[in-house]
């Protein structure tokens, strides 16, 4: 059973040098949380097509463009998109929370976006299972770089992500539910340095927090 990475959530929240007191809260949330729901994936792999600096995941109706996917799918030779989504009940936790108390909630959220990238995670160890002989790269969401949130319809469409998941795609492009998360990730016969994770990635580094108190967020 999957549970959230505390100390990620508190870092989140700015609170990853908390006392003991929010750090009990939240590890007992967390197992709240855990017990009640498990992160939720699908995913698929497709073979990749380039023409100039556009990649098509062919049979996916999906197509990547832009210096993002360049970047990461360079000397890929397959793809694999997945969704993950905490469901619906966790908005309804949230919801709950909201109404009783924001101090809760806001701990839940955090918790929340934890969780769904420990989905994320658990769902790449299963493509890695599944093609051993494949080196993946860091996985990459619509929005990240120049890679844009319109794809969301497409990956969302490619998962059969709403009957599989219950996950659809707002006209404003954000995904529902709430703790949801669509992502890229190439495969290639060869080994992949990381290419996104990192301070030196980072597009927020300059005014980064955790560098000013002399730590970073873990990514």
């Amino acid at each position: 059973m999957r549970r959230p990475d505390i100390s990620e959530a508190l870092r989140c929240l700015g609170a990853a040098r908390s006392g003991p007191e929010l750090r009990q809260q939240a590890e007992q949330l967390a197992d709240e949380l855990s017990a009640a729901l498990q992160p939720r994936s699908v995913w698929a792999v497709w073979p990749l097509v380039r023409t100039g600096d556009r990649f098509r995941l062919e049979g996916a109706g999906v197509t990547l463009s832009g210096s993002t996917a360049a970047r990461m799918l360079d000397g890929c030779e397959t793809a694999a998109l997945l969704a993950c989504t905490l469901g619906a009940r966790f908005d309804a936790m949230l919801r709950s929370a909201q109404a009783r108390d924001m101090a809760k909630a806001v701990l839940l959220d955090a918790l929340g976006s934890s969780f769904v990238e420990a989905g994320c995670d658990g769902t790449e160890e299963e493509i890695s299972a599944r093609f051993p002989a494949l080196h993946r790269t860091d996985r990459f969401s619509p929005g990240y770089g120049d890679l844009p949130l319109d794809l969301q319809p497409a990956l969302c469409a490619a998962l059969d992500a709403q009957r599989r998941l219950g996950l659809t795609v707002t006209d404003s492009l954000l995904l529902n539910p709430v703790k949801s998360v669509t992502a890229v990730i190439g495969l290639s016969p060869t080994p992949q340095p990381a290419r996104i994770r990192g301070c030196g990635y980072c597009n927020f580094r300059e005014n980064c927090q955790f560098r000013k108190e002399g730590t970073t967020c873990g990514r």
